[in-house]
């Protein structure tokens, strides 16, 4: 459990903090003075005492620009900025926001055990485990590529999964997804609504998850913090979700509420998550501790919370080993997102892996990637006017509209459910009889970038 130290409440600890909070204003107030920006703060949440100047400075942004993109953006504090700002590559990593949906299935496992298992309690453990561990991927600090309407990811290869999700809705950008193997079903609609507040940006996931395991047909609904993105554009981005994630059993009344510590000061807190599971009656029964970014523990209780004698924590969920010093800070499953080696036989069209400027951007060619970004925004405005004057609305594929509009924390949500074509077109895709090689898609991607590459070499 996050530990709270006794010692805190007076003495040299509180004289300790009480500077501390005074080296902040401090801090805080130097940085605002030296930029010329009211109302910023620059903290290096990995800790360390770096002079505030030097700290200030840091990022992925040359001075002139983040200068530039500081004055452009000030209009827009306090607003929903989700798709109302065109964004530099600058900040880009090559995975869009549907491939970023597909992330939650690297431990898929999790939901498996959860199927299998008979405590009810267990269960639960799982399945929350599974929902918590896909925040060590969410801490990068690079911004995905917003889909555009139509567009697909499709995954296979994974555990028996079969991954699909598609964009619904440009404004406000919706997304919807479906994944399924012999043990669970994993439905979701997503609608991201944000708050801009100039040096960060609040981001709540209005959005519906529902898993459904097989074995017993119960469902589970995910409620998730929201996260924020500190240093947009001073110092080192960083990124953080405080608050509770809820996770209730709908078919027996189980939950899990886990607490995300909010960071402090140099780091204090930073990754810590601590809760319960509670039974229908809301009596805990099992307690649960850890680091997102490392490893999650649980451990039986009573009553009031505390560890049942003779019992002992037990590691549940521990994150996978991470390529070091990877450019996007990748872990090995979110490269196998982005490969081929994930794609089925008969990769739709409209799939992420296959948009030019993601892929530019991959390939390291920043200025092909903002030219090509900037051409499919065109076109996804020029085919949204043809639709508003034929008087046309769009209709996604693989997902249907309901007449289901749910409430969140964050506001109400219309859902999207997974209608079953996907399914039918997967089954004749994958007909043995087929020879369809989809990685020849690549190559001549790829054959395309060089000779772009080798002309700009000859013009310079």
């Amino acid at each position: 459990m996050a530990s709270n130290d006794p010692k805190n409440g007076g003495g040299f600890f509180a004289s300790l903090a009480s500077s501390i909070t005074n080296f902040g204003s401090a801090m805080s107030k130097s940085v605002n003075g030296l930029m010329g920006y009211e109302g910023l703060e620059v903290i290096n949440p990995e800790g360390g005492t770096e002079d505030a100047e030097e700290e200030a400075g840091r990022g992925r942004w040359k001075q002139e620009e983040r200068d530039g993109y500081w004055k452009m953006m000030q209009k827009y504090i306090g607003s929903d900025v989700t798709s109302m700002v065109t964004l530099p590559v600058i900040i880009f990593e090559p995975m869009t926001m549907l491939q970023k949906m597909a992330e939650l299935m690297e431990y898929s496992h999790l939901l498996d055990m959860a199927d299998k298992t008979e405590d009810p309690y267990m269960r639960m453990v799982y399945a929350s485990s599974w929902a918590i561990s896909v925040y060590y991927a969410y801490q990068r600090t690079w911004k995905p590529f917003n889909p555009i309407l139509g567009e697909t990811y499709e995954m296979t290869n994974h555990n028996g999964i079969n991954f699909i999700a598609e964009q619904v809705c440009h404004h406000p950008p919706m997304s919807a997804g479906h994944a399924e193997n012999e043990h669970f079903a994993y439905d979701c609609t997503s609608k991201l609504k944000t708050k801009f507040l100039g040096n960060s940006i609040d981001v709540y996931p209005v959005g519906r998850t529902r898993v459904t395991l097989k074995r017993d047909g119960v469902v589970l609904d995910l409620v998730p913090p929201l996260t924020k993105v500190h240093n947009l554009i001073f110092g080192r981005t960083w990124v953080d979700s405080p608050g509770e994630m809820v996770m209730t059993n709908l078919t027996t009344g189980d939950k899990v509420v886990l607490y995300f510590q909010p960071c402090g000061w140099f780091g204090s807190g930073r990754y810590e998550v601590d809760g319960y599971v509670y039974n229908s009656a809301e009596e805990p029964k099992m307690l649960m501790t850890g680091k997102w970014n490392e490893s999650l523990s649980y451990q039986p209780c009573d009553g009031e919370g505390e560890p049942l004698p003779g019992t002992e924590l037990k590691e549940v969920w521990k994150v996978a080993e991470a390529p070091k010093n990877d450019k996007f800070q990748y872990t090995h499953f979110a490269h196998k997102i982005n490969s081929f080696d994930t794609a089925p036989k008969k990769l739709l069209s409209s799939d992420s892996r296959l948009r030019p400027d993601r892929y530019a951007l991959e390939m390291g060619d920043m200025s092909k990637s903002g030219f090509e970004k900037s051409s499919l925004e065109d076109r996804q405005r020029a085919e949204k006017r043809s639709r508003e004057e034929k008087g046309q609305r769009f209709a996604p594929k693989w997902f249907d509209e309901t007449e289901e509009v749910t409430p969140t924390p964050w506001g109400d949500l219309e859902v999207y459910q997974f209608n079953g074509k996907y399914s039918v077109h997967r089954a004749t895709a994958d007909n043995p009889e087929d020879t369809t090689d989809v990685k020849a898609i690549l190559w001549v991607k790829a054959t395309s970038l060089k000779r772009t590459q080798r002309r700009k070499g000859r013009t310079n």
